[in-house]
């Protein structure tokens, strides 16, 4: 075994950067040359003479200041700043650095090996009034990642991954022996290792072969891939998992709220395993309603510091696919022990109200309970329950082998809920609460998940009912420790208030479509917007004005310092509902319980950096569901490349037009350079393009019939060929 030289510097290989990192993070203390020698643990003549010569050549270049003899410092250390890149798909960047109004450019060349989103240091060269200031990356701090998902070209010893993220500027270099047995054209997996600096490309390892790009398969674990989304759990974990014990026990049972014997029923969507929570109703003596709303005790069977813990913290929420779910909980915990199904005793995590028909909360209860699920429901049966006022559930509906009956009981109870969860929506819509019920795109799978059919999800009263109570049981849990003092740390679910420009921009499109906005101040900003959404329903622009109005919301996120909740219209707000699917629910339940306990308040430190760690995670589960509809809409309309479409311009730019097909909501481009008629100009105030010769102007909005041109599931992307206005289309 070598014996290491003690005395070799830590990274000698890159002198200069050690030597400006210690002054830099010391920025205007000086150094002499013993001081940096002793930081970078060398202490032979050799070493010392290297780093006297180079702080003479960084002194001779300006890059540092000789203070006094033998003294130094950094020069112009106010231009250095962290930062996160945010690349464009042209190989070129900007650096977003806190406390700066414009981010910073950075050429390609001056990237110095970051990638998108990595955390950086940059040095800022130019700062100019007029135009943006540039800088350079000095140092990469963090790597955002260093998984990407690509396509192999293989030569014969060495190959070439081209990766699928569009911000990617370079293509990494595979040696012969680190290719995984993966065969050109395959769709592979990469570990990036490193980027030596005289080479044209990063080096790295092929980890998974996904198969040929294309395949349903292929593409839907690239997508997994690509946002660092785990397809299934490691053997440890399921094993941990599978030895938990599930029973329901007498003595756990002894340190609940029995409420087995009070009617508790569940409904959910049809094809739903994991029932995280259930409704209780009772109507009491003094003529109020005990309403509990129980949720799966996630909490009890996942306990901190287990490795099926660190495993759910990881995931930080399922992940619901077109095809399939990659749950943040192994099966035995997500569709059993916690599942809330029906005739089966479960451990749950209550919150309990008394309420009167005014919506007045009489009393309120919190804590773990024991429960029995009496019926389950599709929303499907419930909603017939309250259309019909009767228990009679028809053969059609029934997720049951037919038709069935359920009690007076539980009509009356479904009723009930129904009446107050109106009357509690439309109170939040009066506080200014905005109602998105946007479409969603569902598919009709074959067995082999190949799509047959599209269809569209819209909530009924059913789904309202559970959504308004889940909504109460959240508000009320925010509010009941977010009003304590002294103050305690908790996780809120937060979003904050639309950005101005954002409205002003959706103002001016709805316009084109005769709708109004009054955006004086926030009661007639989100009653207009109300009323704008409620006025596009059914209409050919409904998708695309919802679509642009979500846009201009901020983005809900979880942290501890609680700002309230603007869409909702909530001072107070939490995620308390779904811990089989939301890590922060489980961590709500935890911090919950421990306060009920009377402890003391937790570590805000600790819990931003959980909430900052699950924001992120549920914006790539977001990003991998959208990517997943886009990749069934694409091989959906490969099906019917002869069809031709009725569409709406959803989109414009200088190089194409969007077109959303009205009875399938698939959205595709029609490039201009295919416009062969004329030639097209764009006007971005107009959001339009005209032609030049003949002056006919396609705009936002506009119907039009158009064709399937191409269709690429790899790049997720559908190109049309336009056919005509409608007018002319049907004219002809």
């Amino acid at each position: 075994m070598k014996k290491q030289n003690k005395n070799k510097p830590k990274g000698q290989g890159n002198l200069t950067r050690s030597i400006m990192d210690i002054l830099r993070k010391n920025s205007g203390k000086t150094y002499n040359y013993k001081q940096i020698a002793s930081i970078l643990g060398v202490n032979d003549a050799s070493s010392r003479n290297q780093i006297i010569k180079k702080l003479a050549q960084l002194t001779a270049k300006k890059e540092i200041e000789e203070v006094e003899r033998g003294k130094f410092k950094i020069e112009g250390s106010k231009n250095y700043h962290t930062a996160v890149l945010d690349l464009t798909t042209k190989g070129y960047g900007y650096a977003i650095v806190d406390g700066f109004d414009e981010d910073i450019f950075i050429a390609n060349k001056d990237l110095k090996s970051a990638f998108d989103g990595d955390t950086v240091e940059i040095y800022i060269y130019n700062r100019r009034r007029n135009k943006k200031s540039e800088g350079e990356v000095v140092n990469i701090t963090k790597r955002k990642r260093t998984e990407f998902v690509g396509t192999l070209q293989k030569k014969k010893d060495f190959g070439f991954v081209v990766v699928d993220d569009k911000s990617m500027y370079t293509d990494f270099f595979v040696s012969a022996n680190k290719m995984n047995g993966a065969e050109d054209g395959d769709k592979v997996v990469i570990q990036f290792e490193e980027w030596p600096d005289k080479a044209d490309s990063p080096f790295a390892t092929i980890t998974r072969v996904l198969g040929t790009p294309g395949e349903h398969n292929t593409e839907i674990h690239s997508i997994l891939a690509q946002y660092g989304l785990p397809h299934d759990f490691p053997e440890e974990v399921e094993e941990y998992a599978n030895k938990i014990d599930t029973s329901i026990n007498k003595d756990e049972i002894a340190k609940r709220r029995d409420m087995r014997d009070i009617l508790t029923f569940t409904i959910d969507p049809k094809d739903a395993k994991d029932f995280d929570d259930a409704l209780s109703f009772r109507k009491l003596e003094n003529g109020n309603y005990e309403i509990g709303i129980h949720i799966a005790d996630v909490s009890h069977y996942l306990q901190p510091g287990t490795i099926l813990d660190d495993e759910a913290y990881e995931r930080a929420t399922s992940v619901y696919l077109v095809d399939r779910v990659v749950p943040m909980l192994p099966e035995i915990l997500s569709n059993n022990a916690c599942s809330l199904r029906p005739n089966e005793e479960k451990f749950t995590f209550s919150a309990v109200f008394e309420m009167n028909d005014k919506l007045e909360v009489k009393d309120q209860w919190f804590g773990r309970t024991v429960t029995y699920s009496d019926e389950r429901f599709a929303y499907e049966e419930a909603q017939h329950i309250i259309e019909t006022n009767a228990g009679s559930i028809p053969k059609d509906i029934s997720i049951r082998e037919d038709a069935y009956t359920v009690s007076g009981e539980i009509v009356d109870a479904i009723s009930t809920l129904d009446r107050l969860a109106k009357k509690m929506r439309s109170r939040r819509m009066r506080n200014g609460a905005i109602s998105f019920d946007k479409v969603e795109v569902k598919f009709n799978l074959n067995e082999e998940n190949e799509p047959v059919g599209v269809f569209f999800k819209t909530a009924k009263d059913a789904n309202k009912l559970i959504e308004e109570f889940m909504l109460l049981a959240n508000r009320k849990v925010a509010e009941f420790i977010g009003k304590q003092k002294p103050k305690k740390t908790f996780v809120y679910r937060c979003h904050d208030e639309p950005n101005e420009d954002k409205l002003a921009s959706l103002q001016s499109i709805v316009g084109r479509f005769g709708h109004k906005l009054n955006l004086t101040d926030r009661n007639s900003t989100t009653s207009s917007l109300n009323k704008l959404l409620e006025d596009v329903q059914g209409k050919k622009e409904q998708n695309m004005v919802d679509t642009l109005a979500i846009r201009t919301m901020s983005k809900a996120y979880y942290g501890t310092d609680n700002i309230g909740h603007y869409g909702l219209a909530f001072d107070h707000y939490t995620h308390f509902t779904s811990p089989i699917r939301r890590y922060p629910d489980v961590m709500v339940h935890r911090l919950l319980q421990h306060y009920l306990d009377g402890h003391k308040s937790a570590s805000e430190e600790e819990y931003e950096d959980k909430c900052n760690h699950s924001s992120d995670r549920e914006y790539l589960a977001t990003s991998a569901e959208r990517d997943s509809i886009k990749f069934m809409q694409v091989k959906f309309m490969m099906d019917h490349q002869d069809e031709e479409f009725l569409g709406v311009i959803s989109g414009v730019t200088d190089w194409g037009i969007f077109v959303e097909i009205v009875e399938n909501k698939c959205e595709g481009m029609i490039r201009l350079r295919d416009m062969n008629d004329d030639h097209y100009e764009y006007d971005a105030d107009e959001f339009a393009v005209t032609g030049k010769r003949t002056g006919k102007t396609f705009t936002l909005g506009d119907e039009v019939y158009v064709k399937v041109k191409n269709a690429d599931l790899v790049k997720r992307h559908l190109d049309f060929t336009l056919l005509g206005s409608r007018a002319d289309v049907e004219a002809n």
